[in-house]
Parts: structure tokens; C-alpha cells; sequence
């Protein structure tokens, strides 16, 4: 079964700082069958995410009050990106401003949507290492708390549902997979 999908009419009905919501007017084309119907996008810029790895093992996470979900979570470094940034560009601010850090080897993990079911918001997924100290500038709506706990630790956490940022176990996962491809998990030093 295949469908064909024709915008007929998008308004914007809300502009804000961070999205952009959008009523789209769609036509859905499928097996001769022709309908017309409503559709609401959250438009997001995109954004990148980072998975800090150090090397003793241990990850950097970020503890932050997050005022849509009433609570604080541990989450990975991220960030929205600015008009005209690259992901790239966007996971090496991000990093360090938000942590304090500047990586000398980035490795692209994954490229996914985070809610595709009504938002356009995709996010770009990267292992940072070789770490360096760099300069931490938050932002003025930033309080966050930075913490590096042992990658299995943070894994653990995942595994007991203590993290519940999607992003976080999706690059807290995809880490582990790709130290496993590398022949870098388990290791003599952090058996698993």
C-alpha cells in the first residue's frame, strides 16, 4: 500500500522562540482513493546531542530542572541549532558551553526525529573524545548541574528507568554499540 501526500495550505498559527506550529491543509492520495484532512507541525530548527566520553570511561551528564515535564532529568549536552549552523558546528558550542569541554574527535552516531508523529525537529548524535578543557558560558536560562559517572553507571541508570530523556538513551545506547563495533567494549579496564 502506498500513499501520496500533497500540502494543500499550511498557516502558521503560533511563533515562538524555540518552534513554530504549523495547520497544514493535506490531500492523501492511496490505491485511487482521494481524501482531504487536517495537520498540525511543531516546526523545531533541529538540534545536535553529544555523548562526552572521557578516557577513564566515564561520561559527562547534565542534571537540569525541565519546566514541560514538572522535574529534573539527567540528560545528555544538546542544543538547538542556530539559523545557518551546522550540526557539527552546533555539537562543538554546545559542549562547551553547556560542560566546559572541547573535543578533538567526533564520530556521527545516529541522525533521527525525536517525535515524528507531529514534529519536523531532527537531531544529529555524536561521540565526542579526546577531550580538552574548555570555557562553560551558559546561557541565561540555563541551571544545570554537570556530573561524570563510569558509562556503565549511566547505562545502568538506563536499564533501572532513572533516565527518562530520549535522547539520552538513545546516545547512552548507540555509545555502547559502537565501543562494542570498535572491540573497545568490554575492556580490560571496564569489563562488562
Amino acid at each position: 500500500m502506498s500513499f501520496e501526500w500533497e500540502r494543500l495550505a499550511r498557516e502558521t498559527v503560533y511563533r515562538g522562540r524555540v518552534v513554530d506550529v504549523w495547520s497544514d491543509r493535506v490531500r492523501i492520495e492511496s490505491e485511487g482513493e482521494s481524501r482531504e484532512s487536517g495537520y498540525d507541525v511543531v516546526h523545531h530548527p533541529g538540534a545536535a546531542s553529544i555523548v562526552p566520553l572521557f578516557e577513564d570511561g566515564t561520561v559527562a551528564l547534565i542534571h537540569q530542572f525541565r519546566y514541560a515535564v514538572g522535574g529534573e532529568i539527567w540528560e545528555i549536552p544538546a542544543g538547538s541549532l542556530s539559523e545557518g549552523e551546522s550540526f557539527e558546528a552546533c555539537a562543538e558550542r554546545e559542549i562547551e558551553e553547556e560542560i566546559g569541554w572541547r573535543a578533538g574527535r567526533w564520530t556521527t552516531l545516529a541522525t533521527f526525529y525525536t517525535t515524528p508523529g507531529f514534529c519536523d525537529e531532527e537531531m544529529r548524535l555524536f561521540l565526542a573524545e579526546d577531550l580538552e578543557p574548555g570555557e562553560r558560558a551558559l546561557d541565561e536560562d540555563e541551571h544545570l548541574r554537570v556530573e561524570r559517572m563510569p558509562l556503565e553507571a549511566a547505562l545502568a541508570q538506563v536499564a533501572s528507568g532513572e533516565i527518562h530523556d530520549a535522547k539520552t538513551l538513545v546516545g547512552l545506547l548507540a555509545t555502547r554499540a559502537r565501543l562494542e563495533d570498535e572491540g573497545r567494549w568490554p575492556s580490560p579496564e571496564r569489563p562488562a
